[in-house]
């Protein structure tokens, strides 16, 4: 599916994982290491980052302080009058969080084959919301917390992720939820019992409607 190439663009083409469609709200047991300042802008670079190609103008993206500058994982989900319009993110840490939000907005707005890409007309009306993850770490399947956790499961070149937020939208329970994450991986639904590598992640969850909270 083609896109808008903006000249001179200075964002790179992501290797990108599709998401699935978060809730609408921040997980009960969010850290908020993103301070509301910050949330704010890294929504306003998300947004930016789709209208700069559309616009096909420069978008600078040197991370403005140290804290932005630190690698994450991250998925944007773009939702047009309430529907869902592009979810694409980061399983890993690729590059820095104030990057990788640039490039997965863009790559939600224009590289989801679900979807048409977003148009200059749709644009404005887009709500933004952002998942930033911590690093994966290896975790034991009874330590898997539901509406705190997400997790990536992978096994012999198969890997698959599911961010905290899908369990308690679908009302897992612990098992389901491992065993859902294998399926994402093309796995059989026990793998995760039968060494496959569990490892778990945090993710700080807003959007235009929460950026403050």
């Amino acid at each position: 599916m083609s896109q808008p190439q903006p000249s001179s663009q200075q964002i790179s083409k992501p290797i990108l994982q599709r998401g699935t469609e978060p809730i609408s709200e921040p997980a009960a047991n969010d850290s908020h290491e993103f301070s509301p300042d910050e949330r704010t802008l890294l929504l306003h670079l998300a947004h930016d980052s789709i209208l700069s190609a559309l616009q096909q103008r420069q978008l600078p993206l040197d991370p403005p302080t140290t804290h932005l500058a630190e690698p994450r994982g991250a998925f944007a989900s773009l939702y047009l009058r309430g529907e869902l319009r592009g979810c694409v993110g980061y399983a890993l840490p690729m590059t820095s969080v104030y990057r990788a939000v640039a490039e997965t907005a863009r790559a939600a707005a224009f590289e989801d084959n679900r979807f048409q890409p977003v148009t200059l007309a749709e644009a404005p009306d887009l709500e933004i919301e952002l998942s930033l993850l911590s690093p994966p770490l290896p975790i034991s399947a009874d330590a898997v917390e539901i509406g705190h956790h997400g997790l990536l499961i992978s096994q012999g070149g198969h890997r698959g992720l599911l961010l905290p937020q899908v369990p308690v939208e679908r009302n897992w329970d612990r098992v389901t939820f491992l065993e859902q994450t294998c399926r994402k991986a093309g796995l059989p639904l026990d793998a995760w019992k039968n060494g496959a590598k569990i490892e778990a992640f945090t993710a700080e969850v807003f959007g235009d409607k929460h950026a403050t909270e």
